[in-house]
């Protein structure tokens, strides 16, 4: 898994928040093409897409951006123990306003059947479906257990499902690390080597 990849795993909103990582050269967007969106969507098997929604464009960034950003500054003033911004509440709130889920009654043949259906353009309701996830996450009282990861440098949340877990991923941070452990305690024998010579 390279740093280009996004996690996915966690809860949708902490996914989500998660596709900006931080890089050698400042913070990276895993969603800054309506490819990569597309691609991001599609490993998210609780963001159905309607089976004849268009691939998302470039004016479907905005919402699922504005999304992403209130919902990172949410989870980041709870992480630190202080208060959301209310302005990023209020954010996500008026998103799911902008394409609420009505349940579509159908006959299909033998039973009737509901499908959860919304108005607007693909970015608006995949920014309602995305701050529905963010309302679960930060009204579930898990989100006390919300950790960021340990290695350095590293920006990525994640709820552990271990009290001990300490990085987002043991193949990307958590190899890191131990590599890192590894090369000191070899660089520590190498000097103490070369001092007692």
């Amino acid at each position: 898994m390279s740093d280009a990849e996004p996690l996915t795993g966690e809860p949708l909103a902490l996914d989500l928040v998660n596709t900006r990582p931080a890089t050698e050269d400042g913070r990276a967007d895993l969603l800054d093409t309506p490819e990569r969106l597309a691609a991001w969507v599609a490993r998210q098997p609780a963001l159905h897409v309607e089976a004849g929604d268009a691939a998302p464009t470039a004016a479907d960034l905005a919402p699922v951006h504005a999304a992403r950003e209130q919902v990172d500054a949410v989870v980041r003033a709870l992480l630190g123990g202080g208060r959301p911004p209310e302005a990023a509440l209020r954010g996500l709130t008026e998103a799911q306003r902008a394409a609420p889920a009505v349940r579509e009654l159908a006959w299909d043949g033998a039973t009737v059947t509901a499908t959860a259906r919304r108005d607007g353009g693909l970015g608006v309701r995949l920014a309602a479906r995305l701050a529905e996830a963010a309302a679960d996450l930060l009204t579930d009282p898990a989100i006390g257990r919300l950790k960021e990861c340990e290695a350095d440098g590293c920006v990525m949340l994640f709820l552990p499902a271990h009290p001990r877990r300490r990085w987002c991923s043991p193949t990307r941070c958590g190899n890191r690390a131990r590599v890192a452990r590894y090369y000191q305690r070899q660089k520590s024998r190498t000097e103490r080597s070369d001092t007692t010579n």
